[in-house]
């Protein structure tokens, strides 16, 4: 998805800065900007943003996660989590909202723009009710995907962590490594970001 409109809602003005720049860089549009929760549900409801970056620690009378319970059930808008916080019971409550990534800070801008990138293709199909076409991944590797690859690839391109690969699939995480190395080199590219557009141009 090209020219996406991006709402960022963060209360540390230098990392919202960063954020717009990495937006603008891979040429979306920041639409609005909140510092805090209440100015964050005010900006939601006037705009209709394609994504939001939402921090988990906002300032205000509600947090990040309490947000997206709102914005599933009064917008339907997708979401990605950004916060330095990765402890168990914070990951418990921010899964059960079903974002579209989680990135920790501190970050740098592959991770912001991989999982941005990931988002967005998943957005995409989704709107589309797009599914992958085996024989067109095929014919753009070097050689065949085998079918546990082909399943990896769907799953990555859901935002799909390594972790969340070994426990979905019942692999161990070196397992796992290899299915996503050997996936990489049929696909002839060295990163997540990179699956992404290269898929994104089928």
């Amino acid at each position: 998805m090209e020219n996406a409109r991006i709402i960022i809602v963060e209360d540390e003005p230098i990392i919202s800065a960063d954020l717009a720049m990495y937006m603008k860089k891979m040429g979306h549009k920041v639409i609005g900007k909140a510092y805090n929760s209440e100015r964050a549900l005010d900006i939601i409801a006037i705009h209709q943003p394609d994504l939001i970056l939402l921090d988990v620690n906002i300032e205000g009378t509600k947090d990040g996660i309490e947000i997206a319970g709102i914005i599933n059930d009064k917008y339907k808008f997708p979401f990605i989590f950004i916060t330095s916080y990765s402890d168990k019971e914070t990951l418990d409550r921010a899964k059960v909202t079903m974002p579209y990534g989680y990135i920790v800070k501190p970050f740098n801008e592959r991770d912001i723009v991989s999982t941005v990138e990931m988002a967005l293709f998943r957005i995409s199909s989704e709107k589309q009710g797009a599914k992958l076409d085996k024989k067109k991944i095929n014919d753009i590797s070097t050689s065949n995907l085998t079918r546990k690859e082909f399943e990896i690839l769907e799953d990555i391109l859901e935002g799909f962590s390594n972790n969340d690969l070994a426990s979905k699939h019942f692999l161990s995480i070196n397992t796992i490594k290899t299915h996503v190395k050997n996936l990489y080199m049929k696909l002839d590219v060295n990163n997540r970001a990179a699956v992404i557009t290269k898929i994104n141009k089928l």
